[in-house]
């Protein structure tokens, strides 16, 4: 079953409108394609820090720090492989 589309009109500058065409031609996809990625990616990553903040919200500071540093204890530290070194 195909999703049904709707069309969606923004006003741009004409300076990201020519930064949006370049990227897109980089990129090999239609402006459409870019757009719909962009806005997907964005949107994902402000639902995603939403979903943090207001989990966060319902916890003291002092408590998150706590845990904080009980994770970081269990994980100790462990010398880095030979590859791994700068």
């Amino acid at each position: 079953m195909k999703a049904k589309s709707s069309v969606l009109t923004i006003r741009l500058p004409k300076e990201l409108k020519h930064r949006i065409e370049r990227v897109a031609d980089e990129q090999g996809v239609s402006i459409n394609q870019l757009a719909l990625y962009a806005f997907t990616k964005e949107i994902k990553e402000m639902e995603t820090s939403s979903y943090f903040r207001n989990r966060l919200k319902l916890k003291d500071k002092k408590v998150i720090l706590n845990d904080y540093d009980t994770v970081v204890k269990k994980i100790g530290t462990s010398k880095l492989p030979k590859w791994d070194v700068i």
